[in-house]
């Protein structure tokens, strides 16, 4: 009863406007009102792309030539410039623990972030692989290990996407975490016991990275048996 009181009310209210209007007034504002709301939500859609998680994504892609020049600068050997490239690599890699938190908890997920975020990531790491074996700091095979698992593990990915999303690990997140450690004591200009330790913290990266690697194809192969298995189940359910 409350509810159609309600709706009486309401019309009475609506009659009473309508009365008020001429009805081409009425009709106008109606067939108006459809694309102001359209071009608000187009506006507010367009705004959100400028949230506080892409704009750290891209100050991560704008860290990348700026890391490299420093690593780079003075010939490549220069204690000082190291160390400004390690402190443009170590935002990057704090700004890459952030962006992804900060999106997902406030709901700033957006198209342009899922694909930023994974390439700044890879850019950035990628970049300072290839300074160190360049500067012959850090043996090809290494950056090779590393950067063909990540290129290799995201086009898995894309692969198997029809049939589900491999999410990422426990010992992915340690895999990174220990990348971003052993490179960045790579970048400083280390020596004695630390260029010994950063040695060690570089292996087990390696080791992270190719047992994380195989984890991540396994998963692959059952997500996609799984998915192949229940598409054929309900082909069977329909034609049954």
């Amino acid at each position: 009863m409350e509810r159609g009181s309600g709706r009486e009310e309401r019309g009475t209210g609506a009659d009473a406007v309508r009365g008020a209007r001429p009805a081409r007034e009425d009709g106008g504002a109606t067939r108006g009102a459809a694309p102001r709301a359209k071009i608000a939500a187009a506006a507010v859609d367009q705004a959100s792309v400028w949230n506080v998680a892409n704009l750290l994504t891209m100050l991560r892609l704008v860290l990348v030539p700026a890391f490299v020049a420093l690593m780079l600068g003075n010939g490549g050997y220069d204690p000082a410039w190291r160390s400004f490239a390690w402190a443009a690599f170590a935002i990057a890699m704090i700004t890459d623990l952030f962006d992804g938190h900060l999106a997902r908890t406030y709901n700033l997920v957006t198209d342009f972030g899922k694909i930023a975020d994974p390439i700044a990531d890879k850019a950035i790491m990628g970049a300072a692989l290839i300074c160190l074996s360049a500067l012959d700091d850090l043996p090809w095979w290494v950056t090779a290990v590393i950067l063909g698992r990540e290129l290799g593990i995201t086009l898995l990915r894309f692969l198997v996407i029809r049939y589900g999303v491999i999410p990422a690990s426990r010992g992915g997140k340690l895999k990174t975490l220990t990348q971003g450690v052993a490179v960045g004591m790579y970048v400083l200009a280390l020596t004695g016991p630390l260029a010994t330790l950063r040695f060690w913290v570089m292996a087990v990266a390696v080791v992270l990275t190719v047992v994380t690697g195989l984890d991540y194809v396994r998963q692959a192969i059952v997500l996609r048996r799984r998915g192949i298995a229940e598409r054929r189940a309900a082909l069977k359910g329909t034609e049954a």
